[in-house]
């Protein structure tokens, strides 16, 4: 529930018990106190209502509230169809103990919820822990535990009328290695989707088996895809989602526990970079807080950094999209050309002197 709706709910029923201690006198009628909790969206609705003829000094305040509500509830609807999404990254230091990952990924879904966000996104194999690092082997998983943890997680989503992306394993059948993934959880608590790990690396792949499909959902009518780690390493998954037309990539990390003079804490956030700005999308970059790790970021569309966190601690990265909103885009007049194989600007000619290469 966004934070202007918990405010009107909050409200109403401040108007049908009587409670009035935020009353003032700005507003006429009580409609003083719905603003006061309910902010901008009930002032729109007021001043709409008025331009509309509404006399509200004649009406009961309960009648009043009760308007107001329904304008401002159907006002905050239509910003969200607009293409507007709150999102919250979670780093953690995910480790080998499923109960250990689920408390920390229950106690930030819980936080996103209270910051108003309408997305979680967690870090790669957050609630599983990573084999090769976390486990030396997924022989022997309590897979029993995984599934109970995951089910209270489904849950708390219904509970908490939140989207998740969570990074997981998930199991096959005998004989088969599981899948490294990102399991896409509704705010029904339904897993509507998952995306597999595409690109697995050299040691992924003792573990785990790579998948084959790319992931699409809409959330506030905003054009969601999704990546894994290693992923990043291969443009060509992230022009695939362009062409989609995808508007913002949730890609999951688990680059934690770096061993000292690593690479990956200055190529990964700049290669993501390099990756919003010539497909023109936001990313969302999650990550493990494990010592030794590089922290969320959340890129714009024309590659810059609007926000990151701390290194090695746990937290919640709250950004904001909205699709309206524009961004430099060097390559925009010609991406599709070159997206269909046109590889240069402009009209081709056929002249001697541009034939001939040797020529000065």
């Amino acid at each position: 529930m966004a934070e202007n709706d918990q405010h009107a709910t909050w409200n109403a029923w401040a108007f049908f018990s009587g409670d009035w201690h935020h009353k003032t006198n700005i507003l006429p009628h009580g409609l003083n106190a719905f603003t006061y909790i309910a902010g901008q969206d009930t002032i729109v609705v007021y001043l709409n209502l008025y331009k509309l003829g509404f006399k509200f000094y004649h009406m009961k305040p309960l009648i009043l509230a009760g308007i107001v509500c329904c304008f401002a509830s159907i006002n905050h609807t239509a910003q969200t169809i607009a293409g507007e999404l709150k999102i919250a990254a979670s780093q953690f230091p995910v480790s080998a103990n499923i109960d250990s990952n689920a408390i920390w990924i229950r106690q930030h879904m819980r936080e996103a919820a209270e910051a108003g966000c309408d997305v979680i996104h967690f870090p790669e194999c957050a609630l599983a822990g990573y084999a090769g690092v976390d486990h030396e082997t997924l022989n022997g998983f309590d897979w029993h535990s995984l599934r109970a943890q995951t089910q209270t997680i489904l849950e708390l989503a219904k509970e908490l009328n939140l989207w998740v992306i969570l990074g997981s394993a998930h199991p096959l059948s005998d004989g088969y290695k599981p899948h490294n993934c990102l399991y896409v959880i509704n705010t029904k608590g339904e897993i509507i989707d998952r995306y597999d790990k595409r690109f697995c690396t050299s040691g992924d792949l003792d573990h785990y088996t790579p998948g084959d499909h790319f992931v699409q959902f809409s959330i506030n009518g905003v054009r969601c895809g999704l990546l894994i780690c290693y992923d990043v390493r291969f443009p060509e998954l992230y022009r695939a989602y362009r062409k989609n037309e995808v508007q913002v990539v949730f890609q999951s990390f688990y680059n934690a526990r770096q061993k000292p003079g690593s690479i990956h804490p200055t190529i990964m956030p700049i290669t993501a970079q390099a990756r919003a700005a010539t497909n023109g999308f936001y990313m969302s970059l999650t990550n493990s807080s494990a010592k030794h790790s590089w922290p969320c970021h959340f890129i714009t569309p024309d590659g810059l950094i609007n926000g990151k966190l701390d290194s090695d601690v746990p937290s919640l990265l709250i950004s904001k999209i909205n699709t309206n909103d524009k961004f430099y885009d060097a390559s925009r007049r010609y991406r599709m050309d070159a997206m269909s194989g046109k590889l240069n600007s402009g009209q081709v000619i056929e002249d001697e002197r541009s034939s001939n290469r040797t020529s000065y």
